[in-house]
Order: C-alpha cells, then structure tokens, then sequence
C-alpha cells in the first residue's frame, strides 16, 4: 500500500509550535523542520525552505485538532471540507486557526497533491451515547452540537498499535486506560480497540489539570465570577485557557521539569502544582477504568507522559486500587517500553509520542483506498 505513494509530508500546528515532517514510504523521516514559536506568517518560509530541500511532498497530511459534529473521519482536502473547517475553528481557537493557516500555505505551495485532513477527534467518534452526551437541554445538545468529542486521538491510536505489539495481542483484544500528559492532557478508556471515554469534552479546555490549561472546573464558579465580580467572558477564557494549570497553581513555571527541581529545592507552590496536577490525572485514569471490564495495562504518553519518571511514579503508586504500583524503572530508549516490573498485575507502558507518525499512516491509508 505505502510503496505505490512517495514521500508525506506532515504539518502539525499546535497553539506554540510548528512541526513539519516528510516521511519516507517505510515511515522513515526524510527531512523535518521544528519551530516552538506560534505558526503564523512565517508558516509560508518554513514551508518553502523544507520543500527547496526536498524530497518533494506527494501527499500531505494535516493534523486537525477538532472535526465537530460533521467532519467524523479523515477526509480528502476539497473546498467543501475546507469550508467545513472554518466552521469548527471557533471549537478549538488554540489550535485549528493556527492548523489551518499552515494548511492552507501548504495548499498554494503544493496545489497539485492530495492533501488529507487527519482529525484528532476520530478516534473517539464512536463513543457509547452514555460517555458521550452532557445533561444539558435538548435543544442545547441538537441546535448547538454540545456533546463530548475528546481529542489527542491521533496520539491514542498510534499508542494503542505499539502497546499491542509490546503485549503481544491484537488491539482489538485490550482493555487499557491511556494517558497523553503533554502542553495538554487527557485520559482515555479502550475498550477492544475502540475509545468508549475519555476526559476531554467539547473543547480540549475539560478534564485533567494541564500546563497552562485549568482542565475542568466549576461552572457555577465561572457564571459567579461573569455575574458577581464583573470579571468578562475575554478575562475568563484567556485565564483558563493560558494563566492556569501547572502555571497558575505555581505561578513560576509550566514545565514539570521545573516544578520537580523546585519542589525537591523546598518550593511549597511547586510542590502544590505537582500535587494537584497528578492528583487530577490520577482520578482521570481511576474514572476512565469504570469503563473498562478488566485493566490490562496503563499507557503513558505526551511529552510528559514520556519525559518525566517522578509524574509516573507518583501516579501509579497511589492507585493500588486498579492493581498499579510504583517501583517503575525509567525508559532506557527513545521506543515502546514496559516500564513496570515483570511480576507486575497490570503492566505500566510508556510510548513515545507518535502524532506525526500516525498522520503519516492515515494519509497514506485514505489515499490507497481511492
């Protein structure tokens, strides 16, 4: 299937980076560009630099944090789901304006490839009715499409592959609580190779605490602060959306790395983020595994989830309750690893993140199909 489609070129915009890659037809990586500033103007120059450079692209896959309710599968860039996707970019503001403005250089750039639009909340399109819906008006529900989409799933579906190729089973045979602990984090339930739940809702704003995103909170306290201090919807979205999390319950920094030395250094209000922060995470796989009938393993991924042993240690020696414990090893290679002890009733596995990779999958297997 891959031989008969060159070279892919992957562009994946988050809200502060740019990550453009172009996969060989085995998955190998042909030429990559990486900036950690925010996609915007100079979207075009990256791009024009990395195809000077070759090889040239003959497809091209674009990571699509939201589909909304219309767009529920990887689909064929045309004018009609190009409009389709101005639709859902208020769903996501972080995320698909900054995609779509890579996308759209990349299609004056290659206007004569295929390009695919590979949308994270694919992956849990078929979640049961029960996980899915809020219990909020009808009308709420039906005129508004307010229901729960969940996101990171181009990150879950390459970590479901390599968890059962390390456990030696067919996705379809696991039950597995994942978790994506990255800028954002979330948690998920796979019940036989599908999502049944996951902590992510409407937006990536709900669920687990995150760097600088709150996860969820209150809303009775968010109407409180619009109704009784005055405080204005513009305030409250920028706050949860970049003044909260790791970074607001520090007020020093987002990165674990530096809450870790800071805490060990006698920082209370580090020391409180990490609290919380694995606090939430592990309520969020303790209430993903009520959807599960058994537990065959826990799989950490994200650029946290990867990274930082003392967030995993601290998760999972404190969920005795679902047969976890630490003791876990930290990973050795930059590959799928069992992290927890041969003995051990359920297994700890960590995957590094394979966003990129998957899109790379995606496209090539919607482009075979045509």
């Amino acid at each position: 299937m891959s031989a008969r489609i060159g070279p892919v070129l992957v562009t994946d915009a988050g809200s502060s980076s740019l990550r453009l890659t172009v996969f060989g037809s085995g998955g190998e990586v042909l030429n990559e560009h990486h900036s950690a500033s925010p996609p915007g103007e100079g979207a075009r120059d990256a791009l024009r630099h990395l195809l000077s450079q070759g090889p040239a692209p003959a497809a091209v896959g674009h990571r699509i944090v939201h589909g909304g309710s219309e767009l529920r599968s990887h689909a064929l860039l045309d004018d009609e789901v190009r409009i389709g996707l101005d639709r859902v970019a208020e769903l996501a503001p972080l995320h698909v304006p900054q995609a779509l403005t890579v996308l759209d250089a990349a299609r004056e750039l290659l206007p004569d490839v295929p390009h695919v639009a590979c949308f994270d909340t694919v992956f849990h399109a078929g979640l049961p009715a029960a996980a899915r819906e809020y219990a909020v008006p009808a009308d709420w529900r039906t005129a508004y499409g307010l229901r729960r989409y969940g996101f990171h799933g181009l990150s879950y579906a390459w970590a479901l592959s390599r968890t059962a190729e390390l456990l030696g089973r067919r996705p379809e045979q696991l039950h597995v609580v994942m978790v994506h602990l990255g800028g954002g984090c979330s948690a998920c339930a796979v019940r036989e190779g599908r999502s049944v739940d996951t902590t992510m809702g409407f937006t990536p704003l709900e669920g687990l605490v995150m760097c600088r995103r709150s996860g969820s909170v209150d809303p009775g306290a968010l109407t409180w602060l619009a109704r009784r201090k005055k405080v204005s919807v513009d305030e409250i979205e920028d706050a949860l959306h970049h003044k909260s999390g790791l970074l607001g319950l520090s007020g020093t920094s987002d990165d674990t790395r530096d809450l870790v030395r800071s805490r060990a250094a006698g920082d209370e209000r580090a020391a409180l983020a990490l609290d919380v922060f694995t606090h939430h995470c592990r309520r969020g796989i303790a209430g993903m595994a009520a959807s599960l009938s058994r537990l065959d393993a826990l799989v950490f991924t994200g650029e946290i989830g990867e990274d930082q042993p003392e967030v995993r240690e601290e998760v999972c020696e404190r969920l005795s309750v679902l047969g976890l414990t630490g003791g876990l090893r930290p990973v050795i290679a930059e590959r799928p690893e069992i992290v927890s002890a041969r003995d051990a009733r359920v297994p700890v596995v960590v995957v590094p993140t394979g966003e990129t990779q998957q899109i790379d999958l995606e496209t090539r297997a919607l482009l075979a199909q045509g």
